[in-house]
């Protein structure tokens, strides 16, 4: 095993593409940042830094990140990493609809904000929604100097769904923030400037997507949930709606919040919680299944989603070089298409599911 902050001799090349119909090019195996924000374990500086660079030691040139993710420690460490690299040589993204500020309390903000226990080892600040123009801009000047940065690449909406503004109301009045108070012609400026080369949004659950393209024009979706080896809920409309309009897709969570690199094992995490039953005993057969292919369950859950036509790239997290380099070396491996195939007849994959063969 390398020790934390060793990397390999020589960079790997993975392969790019533009992210829908613009021109931001992206490697199609990305970093995701949420877990150098600390949600459930603390890492140190050292190892996340060792972390982003394996990442990119291995080929990787797209870092998604978010003032959410740790209450802005990802975005700390990932500026510190990238700010250190040829400009040219990478694409960021970040997001907006959150604008942070210090407590007025720390202690009391430690104890009892559910912003802090969130993340455990998040930093200590107070966050509020905010999807108006002065919001988004306000919170697009805070990212860069977090990154030390003097832009990025793509900006997306963040979190604008009912789980995270609590009922249909909060998603309306959001809506409303982003449309009637001149958010999204914020976002427009920063792009007509070339600011930015790309605008999108962050979605958790289906049904989101048709109600952003029918009120804004978007360059791409970033898909946390709704399509990976588990769930193919966005297959049905959102992906080729997608497709009908020429919009990119950044697939997150293709591990399903952590199952399908885990393993079905107790605790593991389905959609952020601890999966039932039901979903560790169709993971097991899923597993099982891929080890009749000789195919490891993590190859399997990186490269199913690509082979969909709306998915411009994966972006898998990590908080440890390891296990950048495993998913790496999955990333590649071969997979028969007699594995796709048995997924599709033992019912774990929709028929209509994109695969080879």
């Amino acid at each position: 095993m390398k020790e934390i902050g060793e990397v390999s001799p020589s960079m790997k090349s993975i392969s790019k593409i533009n992210i829908g119909r613009t021109n931001v090019s992206v490697s199609r195996f990305g970093f995701g940042g949420v877990f150098i924000g600390d949600p459930d374990e603390i890492t140190t500086d050292d190892q996340a830094q060792a972390t982003l660079a394996a990442a990119y030691d291995g080929g990787v040139r797209y870092f998604d990140t978010a003032p959410w993710y740790g209450n802005t420690k990802s975005e700390h460490r990932l500026g510190q990493f990238l700010r250190n690299k040829p400009r040219q040589d990478f694409a960021i993204s970040t997001k907006v609809g959150r604008v942070y500020s210090r407590p007025a309390d720390e202690a009391d903000f430690k104890a009892n904000s559910p912003w802090a226990k969130r993340w455990l080892g998040g930093l200590p600040f107070e966050l509020r929604f905010d999807y108006t123009y002065d919001g988004v801009m306000r919170s697009y000047e805070d990212s860069l100097a977090r990154l030390g940065l003097a832009r990025v690449d793509c900006l997306a909406v963040h979190d604008l769904d009912p789980r995270h503004q609590k009922s249909e109301a909060g998603v309306a009045a959001a809506l409303d923030q982003l449309e009637q108070g001149r958010g999204f012609a914020a976002l427009r400026e920063l792009k007509e400037q070339g600011e930015i080369g790309a605008i999108g949004a962050g979605i958790n659950e289906v049904g989101m997507i048709s109600r952003f393209v029918e009120r804004f024009e978007m360059d791409y979706f970033l898909i946390a949930s709704p399509y990976n080896l588990l769930e193919q809920t966005a297959l049905a409309e959102d992906l080729p709606l997608c497709e009908e309009h020429g919009i990119g897709v950044v697939l997150g969570a293709v591990f399903a919040s952590g199952i399908l690199a885990s393993g079905s094992r107790a605790g593991a995490k389905f959609r952020y919680q601890a999966a039932d039953t039901a979903i560790l005993e169709r993971v097991r057969e899923i597993d099982l299944i891929c080890q009749r292919h000789g195919v490891p369950l993590t190859a399997a859950a990186l490269q199913f989603p690509l082979h969909h036509g709306a998915v411009n790239c994966i972006i898998p997290g990590a908080n440890h070089p390891d296990q950048v380099t495993a998913n790496l070396a999955a990333y590649t491996t071969a997979i028969p298409d007699d594995l796709w195939r048995e997924l599709k007849q033992q019912g774990h994959l929709p028929l209509e599911a994109p695969t080879p063969g």
